[in-house]
């Protein structure tokens, strides 16, 4: 007992800002009644492996804001007084958030504030915290791009954490890539925080850095398994607590996905996604769980009695849903 306190402690320590002021700050009780629904031989493992886990991928406000002073440490201050930092997200808020931390850092280091700078030839910048599918940033600058964007004009895509798919299908979009030529627009990703990529393209997928079964855990006439043995990821500990993770991960969003009602088709185990069995981000920030991440980590609402398809899963980070 004395091991599984420790795990509940150090979790808990880790994500104990998730949603700070919003909901009431994880507790250990709060993190053990999540991980008892899962089958008790498990439970010690999962802990182990998400307590190693979360020190590399959950990130607190206070490490955002650290990483936002080093993007912008990162251009000088005449270059920050000259680029138009857009606000253009269609759907969801991290943007705006995002941008609200970076009005502050910006006051602070070149003492003028965001709404107030750019010139015309100044760079743009699209400025967020994560790059999960890339379809975000595609519809958001395509639609800037049909719009208000300026002709031959260079814009930077600085993020805090970047998933390769989610860049690959940014650079190779073809509705983009017409609007770039159309526009003369040409799209740089600055890649400031190695700690923060994430490996998950098919080619890649037996070093991948997000939950990608094998064939004896996952069967699917459309998916591509992972082959053990042939690449290493630093988030996981051992292949076989990778393995174990998986598993039951996906086990609990299957049980999950059985409790909704008409699911939206995107909705998959591991994570929304088009592909099965699901995304499988691990990547959490204090702001937000994102639904890319496994089921079992947001679905559910204890607010909900038992009867309700939310109120049968008790979620370790509660998730906040946007509006459109």
């Amino acid at each position: 007992m004395t091991e599984r306190r420790n795990l509940l402690a150090s979790i808990t320590n880790t994500i104990k800002d998730y949603r700070a002021g919003e909901i009431a700050e994880p507790t250990p009780d709060h993190v053990d009644q999540w991980i008892s629904q899962f089958d008790e031989k498990v439970q010690i493992p999962m802990l182990r492996e998400l307590d190693h886990i979360f020190k590399l991928t959950y990130v607190s406000k206070g490490k955002v804001l650290q990483l936002l002073r080093q993007i912008a440490g990162n251009f000088s201050c005449d270059f920050w007084r000259e680029a138009h930092i857009l606000n253009i997200q269609r759907n969801g808020r991290s943007q705006r958030e995002i941008r609200e931390l970076f009005r502050q850092i910006l006051r602070e280091q070149c003492d003028y504030d965001i709404d107030y700078q750019g010139s015309a030839g100044g760079d743009f910048v699209y400025l967020d915290d994560t790059i999960f599918t890339g379809e975000r940033v595609i519809h958001d600058l395509s639609y800037w791009m049909q719009g208000q964007a300026v002709a031959n004009a260079t814009l930077y895509v600085m993020v805090i954490a970047i998933h390769e798919l989610g860049k690959y299908w940014i650079e190779n979009e073809q509705n983009l890539e017409r609007l770039k030529a159309d526009k003369q627009i040409s799209i740089n990703f600055r890649i400031f925080f190695n700690e923060f990529v994430f490996e998950n393209r098919r080619s890649y997928r037996n070093r991948s850095d997000v939950l990608w079964p094998t064939a004896e855990v996952y069967s699917d006439t459309s998916f591509y398994p992972r082959h053990p043995g042939y690449g290493v990821s630093r988030f996981f500990t051992s292949e076989q607590s990778r393995q174990l993770l998986e598993r039951a991960l996906l086990a609990a969003g299957h049980k999950i996905y059985n409790f909704a009602n008409e699911p939206n088709p995107m909705l998959k185990p591991l994570g929304f996604y088009r592909f099965p069995p699901g995304f499988g981000s691990l990547f959490v920030t204090y702001r937000n769980c994102p639904n890319n991440c496994p089921l079992a980590f947001w679905y559910g609402n204890p607010e909900y009695s038992h009867n309700h398809p939310l109120g049968r899963w008790y979620p370790l980070f509660p998730r906040k849903i946007y509006d459109s």
